[in-house]
């Protein structure tokens, strides 16, 4: 092994570590900030920076960096059993306890719950189930999975395939049988003089023609997140999963909500699906389930779902599937004690009541001139950069527009996350009004930095 004691965490960042979803041209401009701890909504780096972590981490640090109830949470039961796996009709106590909990906070009055180290996972999983399903049944032909353009709902090579972004095209992706809808972005998507109505509408007609020439037969689910997140903080146009459900019904098509970002109280209810008022057939829960302290997904199956599954699987004896991870018992353990914090130590109410401050501070971001929409829910919201705001023309891909904002927030002592051409933020549940005015206050000079140097 080389001696990197005399060299900077930067360096030796860069020499040990291939990197994912990072922007290379400013890692090699800037190098890569390495952190060390947490205090609250902070971040510290190497250097003694520090950060507010308007990103909460990845979505996920909902209660800060250093809650002391989620570590005692996990110490307590490290020391008392600290791994085991749930095959073979075994499983830790923790394990049975959480999917108790899952199914009483979720929007379905019984259910089962299946168990993976991840969302993407978690999706990659239910997409298997309604296969595994579809054969049971004797309907070989039900393989399509449709889901949005901009979706994003993992990286393994299936969840990949789900996710409409671009950048998959880079792996051969996606799979054959992923159809991907038009995003339900009224902003960019909306045709001119097409109401929010006629454009959910139309929506809801474009699926019934997908359905129609790809046979209801041969579709297996419909995915969606009830707020695109890593497309951007992308809600739907008015009445979309009202217009969509009961299409999807009509066919036998199950819905299923991805709620991994959405999921325990981003949105400002429980459920993303809550906030938009429907049910779905299934839930992928992951993120804040945990609130980030362990790496944890969760398939949340609906009544009909967990009966057809539960008999299928009865028939061959087995769901041959499963992680050695799955229902770990530390994770369990964290995520009743997240649930918990969650929803009965405040901070769902500390999102209802910031989120009309957040939504006052993003509205005075949109008055500058190179804003072109703002958008989000509860405590997740994005800004959208033009060039020219009533023409909706984006700045040129080399400018980086996005990513120069983001780097300016972090000089500024501001983590925020850039995406497309839009800057997002996602801040953790336990922000208070001082820190939300700091976020925005850094937020605002850095785009002024940014835009004053490109357009002035």
């Amino acid at each position: 092994m080389p001696d990197t004691a005399h060299q900077s965490w930067q360096a030796r960042a860069e020499a040990a570590t291939f990197y994912g979803f990072t922007d290379l041209p400013s890692v090699k401009e800037r190098g890569t900030v390495v952190i060390t701890h947490g205090e609250g909504p902070y971040v510290i780096d190497t250097e003694g920076r520090r950060y507010l972590d308007a990103n909460s981490g990845l979505w996920n640090m909902v209660a800060g960096f250093d809650h002391p109830g989620l570590a005692a949470a996990a110490k307590a039961q490290y020391e008392r059993f600290p791994g085991y796996h749930a095959f073979f009709g075994r499983m830790s106590d923790q394990t049975v306890m959480l999917s108790e909990k899952l199914i009483e906070v979720s929007p379905f009055d019984r259910g089962r719950v299946f168990y993976t180290n991840s969302g993407s996972e978690a999706n990659d999983t239910l997409v298997k189930m309604l296969w595994f399903l579809a054969r049971a049944e004797d309907k070989p032909e039900r393989r399509k999975i449709l889901t949005r353009k901009n979706a994003y709902h993992g990286v393994t090579a299936v969840s990949a395939s789900m996710t409409g972004k671009p950048y998959n095209e880079m792996f051969g992706l996606p799979l054959p049988d992923f159809i991907h809808l038009t995003c339900p972005h009224y902003w960019r998507e909306g045709r001119p003089d097409e109401s929010e109505a006629d454009f959910t509408a139309r929506m809801a007609r474009e699926l019934e023609e997908v359905i129609a020439r790809e046979g209801a037969d041969t579709i297996a689910g419909f995915f969606a997140e009830p707020v695109m997140g890593a497309g951007g903080v992308i809600p739907p146009s008015a009445g979309y999963f009202q217009a969509i459900q009961p299409i999807l019904r009509r066919h036998g098509i199950p819905l299923v909500a991805d709620e991994v970002i959405c999921g325990f109280g981003r949105t400002g209810e429980v459920w993303g699906c809550q906030t938009y008022g429907f049910t779905p057939d299934a839930i992928i829960s992951s993120k804040a389930l945990t609130a980030g302290y362990f790496p944890m997904g969760a398939v949340i199956l609906g009544p009909e779902l967990s009966d057809r599954l539960h008999a299928a699987a009865e028939e061959v004896e087995e769901f041959p599937h499963g992680f050695t991870a799955s229902g770990h018992p530390v994770g369990c353990a964290i995520a009743l004690k997240a649930i918990d914090v969650i929803l009965n130590e405040g901070l769902l109410d500390n999102v209802r009541t910031l989120t009309p401050r957040f939504e006052a501070g993003m509205a005075r971001l949109a008055e500058h001139p190179n804003i072109g929409e703002i958008r989000g829910k509860g405590l997740m919201g994005a800004l959208e950069a033009v060039a020219d705001r009533e023409t909706k023309t984006p700045f040129p891909a080399d400018l980086s527009v996005s990513e120069r904002i983001a780097n300016t927030c972090t000089d500024h002592g501001l983590i925020c996350r850039p995406l497309g051409q839009s800057v997002v933020l996602c801040p953790p549940f336990i922000l208070t009004e001082a820190q939300m005015d700091e976020m925005f206050e850094k937020l605002e000079e850095a785009l002024s930095a940014v835009f004053d140097g490109i357009t002035g």
